[in-house]
């Protein structure tokens, strides 16, 4: 396409070095050189490569890197594949959120931010329209003076100081950041904080910080301090599943108004591509038609001065596809063909009025409401499973996230029924049939803790919280009541345990012994219902998500239960309550609970895992089932969770 009588000139840089960082061990990590080797071989294939200008990569120079890094952090990346750090690689990774370390990495990193710099100047200057870095690791979790999220360097921060502090004179002097990977940009959130020459914008799931990286930070309420106040936009789904009408939804009603108020001199976007239609980790919908349409909306702002930074993805085919349609977009200023053929969930809807109402004191075109015509055209709800009490096997921060990033791509991927078309992805899914089949199949579900309390475990089934829980519980796609309710006593210990909840805050949460004694006695609320419903109560006691194309426990492994009296669930076995037992039947129907397993039962005995009593929210709900299910009065049902908690295993 020729703009003003000349073709508009488009940069594009690779380069194989990139993929010298690679996972230290032979095991599949999702994060891998195949990633931006499957992206270029895709662009070559459709000679994107020969309508382009080529640029060379280059290493990030220091002063770069220490404008928005700490210079500990800065000696740390640029000498972690030296030989000094051979025999300690692997445990300096071991202390980082969800990073590893080899030999390439170093170089890596300093070419990923170095490459994102250079792009973004030549842009800046005018040689080039508009530029695409295929880079790795990416950089939008790296944090001032940490690493984490697969993440090394902020390249993106690195390009946006660079041309806001380190080049003046290029006369870039605002810059809309447009983060559109499927998780949060904690790290580049952080350092334009207080900056009101940086418009950060980032969409990605949430789920009320249940979601990768498990906090507040992507909140809709965090919008910046200071001069930077209303400059930091989140748009925090509360579930899975969002695609191309939910993203352009945000894009209509929040993103481009306040981008035509803030009038960028030029756009960078943290262009991950997990949220597309067959991610493993992301678990949204955006078909590479969507991902071209939100591109060309943002051509129309900073005379098209974009770069696109590439962040995440993790299915190969999405990824190349999605970027290939990209480079359409800033090749020709038009998206390639499709269309929407979908309305917004409920629920971004929801999140979009939120969004709109905290801004509009900053931004005065979020002020006038959407009309009632656009918000009551909505797709049926997504189911979004959160986790409940369960956090990482040493107890420090709500979910490993590294291990379950590693085994939902090896778990989660054969079971995607996708198929990616070569120009345009249609979303070919199978029918879950298994819902149907298991909501026909009743069990009773046992539990000794805080679902002993009829309105707590009814956040398992219909979503919502109850007084003392921090965060909602998604619900379960069938919200249908127990069919019945029974207490009974069983010869099992109580216990309880870990140091703190995402749910409940600090204080233990409730273990079953997962092995009978008959000089123990429990308590449990039995509730009858299907054993569809039982595989949404036990994802959300477990993982912060997982796609549901199959069921967890299905009829054959219900029969193993029964058979074994246990079975340990390894898909969940960073999850607290992984271990599903069977403690009988009543009229029939098995009664099965969830709990931890043998070796932590052993570790709860050495310390390893600390014993200790429940806060006082935690154990109000425990008192509250014990007393409206008739079994205790409030003074013996607080004297029987004291006990449980003070006497040693």
């Amino acid at each position: 396409m020729e703009i003003g009588g000349k073709r508009r000139r488009v940069g594009i840089l690779y380069d194989e070095r990139m993929c010298n960082h690679q996972s230290p061990y032979e095991e599949y990590h999702p994060e891998n050189p195949s990633r931006i080797t499957s992206i270029w071989n895709k662009l070559i294939a459709n000679n994107i490569p020969q309508r382009c200008v080529i640029v060379n990569a280059k290493e990030a120079e220091d002063e770069h890197l220490l404008a928005v890094h700490s210079k500990n952090h800065v000696n740390l990346i640029k000498n972690i594949s030296s030989k000094k750090y051979d025999s300690r690689r692997d445990r300096v990774a071991s202390k980082l959120n969800s990073i590893y370390f080899n030999e390439g990495s170093s170089e890596s990193a300093l070419l990923s931010a170095g490459s994102v710099v250079e792009v973004a100047e030549r842009v800046a200057t005018g040689e080039l329209d508009s530029a695409a870095a295929i880079v790795r690791p990416p950089g939008h979790h790296a944090e001032h003076d940490e690493a984490m999220g697969f993440c090394l360097f902020n390249n993106v921060a690195v390009a946006t100081s660079f041309l806001l502090d380190g080049k003046p004179e290029l006369g870039i002097k605002k810059i809309l950041i447009v983060d559109w990977d499927v998780h949060h940009g904690n790290g580049t959130q952080k350092m334009f904080w207080e900056d009101p020459r940086v418009l950060f914008f980032s969409v990605h799931r949430h789920e009320f910080g249940c979601f990768y990286p498990a906090n507040d930070d992507g909140f809709y309420t965090m919008v910046g301090e200071g001069p930077g106040a209303g400059y930091n936009i989140n748009v925090p789904w509360e579930n899975r599943g969002c695609g191309d009408a939910d993203y352009l939804a945000v894009w209509d009603h929040i993103l481009l108004p306040v981008a035509k108020e803030f009038d960028p001199d030029m756009i960078i976007v943290s262009a991950g591509l997990d949220a597309a239609v067959g991610d493993p980790l992301g678990g949204c919908r955006i078909t590479p038609y969507g991902y071209s349409v939100m591109l060309k909306k943002l051509m129309d702002f900073a005379n098209g001065k974009i770069v696109l930074a590439l962040e995440g993805g993790y299915n190969l085919d999405s990824i190349a596809n999605s970027f290939l349609a990209c480079m359409e977009v800033l090749l020709e200023s038009k998206p390639i063909a499709g269309s929407i053929e979908s309305y917004p969930f409920e629920s971004t809807w929801r999140v979009i009025e939120a969004v709109r109402e905290k801004l509009s004191a900053y931004w005065p075109t979020l002020s006038d409401e959407i009309p009632l015509k656009l918000t009551s055209q909505s797709a049926p709800s997504a189911l979004s499973v959160s986790s409940s009490d369960s956090e990482d096997e040493d107890g420090e921060t709500p979910n490993d996230v590294s291990s379950n990033m590693v085994a939902a791509v090896e778990l989660i991927e054969p079971l995607l029924n996708l198929k990616i078309e070569d120009r345009h992805d249609q979303l070919v899914t199978k029918p879950i049939s298994w819902r149907s089949e298991l909501s026909k199949v009743d069990i009773w579900y046992a539990t000794y803790g805080s679902n002993m309390w009829k309105s707590r475990f009814l956040c398992y089934i219909q979503g919502g919280q109850v007084e003392g829980m921090k965060k909602p519980c998604s619900g379960s796609m069938d919200t249908r009541l127990p069919k019945d309710i029974l207490w009974k006593t069983f010869p099992h210990r109580l216990l309880f345990g870990r140091e703190s909840t995402l749910t409940w805050g600090p204080g233990g949460v409730a273990f079953l012994h997962p092995e009978r004694s008959s000089d123990e006695k429990t308590h449990i609320c039995l509730y009858r219902i299907t054993l569809e419903q039982f595989n949404d109560v036990l994802l959300q006691e477990n993982v912060s998500s997982y796609d549901m194309s199959s069921p967890v426990i299905d009829l054959a492994s219900l029969q193993s239960v029964v058979d074994q009296g246990s079975i340990s669930l390894e898909i969940f076995k960073k999850g607290w309550y992984h271990n599903v037992v069977y403690l009988g039947q009543e009229k029939d129907i098995p009664i099965l609970t969830m709990t931890c397993s043998l070796p932590h039962i052993a570790s709860f005995k050495s310390n390893e895992i600390p014993l200790r009593a429940p806060c006082k929210e935690y154990a109000n709900t425990l008192v509250r089932g014990l007393v409206e299910g008739g079994q205790l009065s409030e003074e013996e049902a607080m004297d029987y969770i004291k006990e449980a908690s003070a006497r040693p295993l």
